[in-house]
């Protein structure tokens, strides 16, 4: 490590459980859409995943539990033995360099849509309740959002099952551990904010009901992984997919309570506001979660180097994950430690895109030749 680096803190070792990282920069997970129609890892993901093998953690893109969770097309799953084989070569290729992986598992919820579902089918969500926005992201033609169906009670046990199963084939693909996507938006999401929870039933009402869901799926996960190989991620400032609720600071600050008893190994919050602000109040900062959670926290959303720094430097954060610093620049910790400056950022165009073009073809830095 260059000792005259400015991150120290950042660039530095540390021990997630029994986990160790080289530093403490996460590759933050993103969708990017290369695994086809069959939604099946391939050697181009492992390509990539490996140019960026230099982060302490690296956690995949949102892979879906389920035919029922896609939202997005092209994008990879975990729902069958096939697709669990195909990760494989993703997994061994990131071991190979000593790099940690774990996988974020997926339900996108009211954010799919009927094109996605067997026999068209309307998306699930926590209550039926459309996102109130212009239109859905993918395709790019934008069909507007759909009014979605609400679970059924009795079907909450099959999907929380869905994650138990994806979890099962991620641990015997190789990863270190798995990330309940939370956030967002997407279907847990929908369950946890009274914007979007209309229930009556068991999964609905006061905070303890709506945090229900997350809390089966948390432990139906941990009868695989051990709890410190399992995150979960949170957004408490999104206004993503139309979310934002009077009650976000109380109700994430006692979900992360009740999270804490079990010993997981970090909790990923979405603190930065580079995706938007509901502006119900305040944003709440990671440093708010330090009296309610005791284990790794993970900042992201918009953070500069020298911004992480000084989060790990000021002890609200352990973590800092990046991601579309990463898009552009696949040697991003090299440039940390060195000083390089980055890459111009990935038009918007090439996150989505479905071949090797702004994908794989970033360019590392290369220092200029001495002048002779």
């Amino acid at each position: 490590m260059n000792t005259k680096t400015t991150s120290p803190l950042l660039l530095s070792p540390f021990k997630l459980g029994d986990l160790p990282l080289k530093n403490r920069v996460v590759m933050a997970p993103m969708a990017r859409c290369r695994s086809g129609e069959a939604q099946m890892p391939n050697a181009l993901m492992a390509e990539y995943y490996t140019q960026r093998v230099s982060a302490g953690l690296i956690i995949t893109e949102a892979t879906v539990v389920s035919t029922q969770a896609n939202g997005w097309l092209n994008t990879p799953g975990i729902y069958s033995d096939e697709q669990g084989e195909a990760w494989k070569q993703v997994v061994t290729a990131v071991h190979a360099h000593e790099t940690p992986i774990f996988m974020q598992l997926w339900h996108s919820g009211r954010a799919s849509h009927s094109s996605f579902q067997k026999n068209n089918q309307l998306p699930v969500a926590a209550s039926a309740i459309k996102i109130n926005e212009e239109g859905f992201h993918i395709p790019l033609d934008k069909p507007p959002y759909e009014t979605p169906r609400a679970l059924e009670t009795d079907e909450i046990s099959l999907v929380v099952e869905d994650y138990r199963k994806a979890a099962e084939r991620a641990k015997m693909a190789g990863f270190d551990g798995v990330e309940i996507h939370a956030a967002s938006g997407y279907l847990i999401d929908t369950f946890l904010q009274t914007k979007t929870n209309h229930r009556t039933d068991s999964y609905g009402g006061s905070v303890e009901n709506r945090y229900r869901f997350l809390k089966e799926i948390v432990e139906a996960i941990i009868t695989v992984f051990p709890a410190n190989r399992v995150g979960v991620r949170l957004s408490p400032n999104g206004v993503y997919n139309d979310m934002g609720s009077p009650s976000y600071r109380e109700d994430f600050l006692y979900i992360a309570g009740q999270l804490n008893a079990y010993g997981l190994a970090y909790l990923h919050l979405m603190d930065g506001l580079a995706f938007g602000f509901h502006e119900l109040g305040t944003p709440m900062m990671i440093g708010e979660f330090r009296d309610v959670f005791a284990g790794p926290l993970v900042g992201n959303c918009g953070y500069t180097q020298e911004q992480a720094e000084t989060a790990l430097s000021s002890k609200v954060a352990d973590l800092i994950a990046f991601g579309r610093d990463f898009i552009s620049n696949p040697d991003l910790v090299e440039r940390f430690t060195n000083g390089w400056p980055l890459n111009p950022p990935a038009e918007v165009a090439a996150w989505y895109s479905f071949g090797p073009e702004g994908y794989i073809d970033f360019p590392s830095y290369q220092e200029p030749a001495p002048i002779s």
